[in-house]
């Protein structure tokens, strides 16, 4: 049977963070970014003379970013002022969301190839807002279609993406937000696979104890994928894969 597999867009494929700095920046100013620079470290206790409001200020900004269904914000440091008014701008860009670039160049190209050749089933799925132009559907299709994805199926969602995965059978999803792959693994029978370009150490420590699978690329992703899909002629290495990404548990001793 053909694998079933979602792929999620910003911050798996699409590089949406740059053009949304390049936003910022055309907006409040390249200051906007120096000053993230400077920021200290997140997980360091504040510094005597800091603003105590900072964290609460952040937390704020996760909260209302949440409520209003739209990606995060992962580099700029913003004001839930500024956030909002960075997305209101971005609404009224012209097809915004043709405009983005590819995080691994030829990326795209190579699942499209890859999914031919094995049959497999590929649904992309996406939190994005509206934008100026086509729905964001359309554009997220053409985006696709014009990186070299035939006929692309692209959903717009909201909700929990395990609840996602069980109403459409999905056997694997693809995605770069821990939370996302942990409603995977607990609302449906999929296997999350989380494509983590941060520092191993950063890497939530739940993440590999709950069966989720963790790359560094989406092509090393769909390395992993192709042996998986790959015949039984090779079952040491199909196994040792699906014990990784949680596909298949151990034998019992």
């Amino acid at each position: 049977m053909a694998l079933r597999i979602a792929f999620d867009l910003d911050g798996v494929l699409a590089d949406m963070e740059s053009e949304l700095v390049r936003q910022a920046e055309t907006l409040f100013g390249e200051a906007i970014t120096r000053r993230e620079e400077r920021a200290p470290d997140a997980t360091q206790a504040s510094e005597p003379g800091t603003d105590p409001s900072t964290s609460e200020e952040q937390r704020q900004a996760v909260a209302e970013t949440a409520a209003e269904n739209v990606p995060p914000l992962l580099k700029v440091k913003m004001t839930p002022r500024q956030q909002r008014r960075l997305w209101k701008h971005v609404e009224s860009i012209e097809n915004f969301w043709c405009t983005l670039d590819e995080l691994e160049p030829g990326i795209i190209g190579r699942l499209a190839s890859i999914a031919a050749e094995r049959r497999w089933e590929i649904i992309f799925l996406t939190k994005r807002p509206q934008s100026a132009g086509a729905t964001a559907q359309v554009q997220s299709q053409r985006w696709l279609q014009s990186k070299g994805f035939p006929l692309p199926s692209v959903f717009v969602v909201q909700g929990s993406r395990g609840r996602i995965a069980h109403a459409l059978g999905l056997d694997i999803v693809v995605d770069d937000r821990p939370e996302n792959c942990l409603d995977v693994v607990v609302d449906s029978k999929a296997r999350a696979i989380l494509v983590w370009r941060d520092d191993e150490k950063n890497l939530p420590a739940a993440a590999r104890r709950l069966g989720i699978g963790v790359v560094k690329t989406v092509d090393e992703c769909l390395e992993v994928l192709v042996q998986i899909d790959t015949p039984a002629e090779q079952p040491g290495v199909i196994d040792r894969v699906k014990r990784l990404l949680g596909l298949k548990e151990p034998a019992s001793a």
